[in-house]
């Protein structure tokens, strides 16, 4: 099981950035890096924001994203744990999430807000969102939010 500990700063910060494409009625996608080492729990250092393209129904990074991504990571030496992103209706992974997912390690999360975050806060955020972990056998396992606060823990 993978667990994270995000500040609530940082869980501003996504929510903002996820909201500005939900504003053009678009997906977004974000990314929740941490450190290179693997931790349990990671803590994550860094929203990062790629650039990529947009609709209502789905987001993907261009090759020029995915290269700039990479080099991030490599000279930041951070890792992805997480990608947070909208749907304009209700959250789940789709087979769509599933094709462009950004990350595909084991113990990766997928977290996917309902209505382009246009209701989420810091303080309801554990409720709103859904939760995918990547397994061993390449399948995105949805996680209850029951067994959330195991994975995600919030700080000041």
């Amino acid at each position: 099981m993978s667990a994270v500990i995000c500040t609530r700063e940082m869980l501003r910060t996504t929510i903002a950035i996820l909201r500005r494409g939900g504003e053009r009625r678009h997906e977004r996608v974000v990314l929740w890096l941490s450190t290179a080492a693997v931790r349990t729990p990671a803590s994550i250092v860094e929203v990062y924001e790629p650039e990529q393209i947009t609709e209502i129904d789905y987001f993907k990074l261009p090759p020029a994203s995915m290269q700039a991504l990479m080099d991030h990571l490599r000279s930041t030496r951070r890792r992805i744990v997480a990608q947070i992103h909208t749907h304009p209706g209700r959250a789940y992974h789709s087979e769509v999430d599933a094709e462009w997912a950004i990350i595909r390690h084991v113990g990766a999360l997928s977290l996917v807000l309902p209505h382009f975050a246009a209701t989420t806060t810091p303080e309801n955020f554990l409720t709103e969102v859904m939760t995918y972990e990547y397994s061993p056998a390449g399948n995105w396992d949805h996680c209850s939010n029951s067994g959330l606060d195991a994975r995600l823990t919030v700080t000041t």
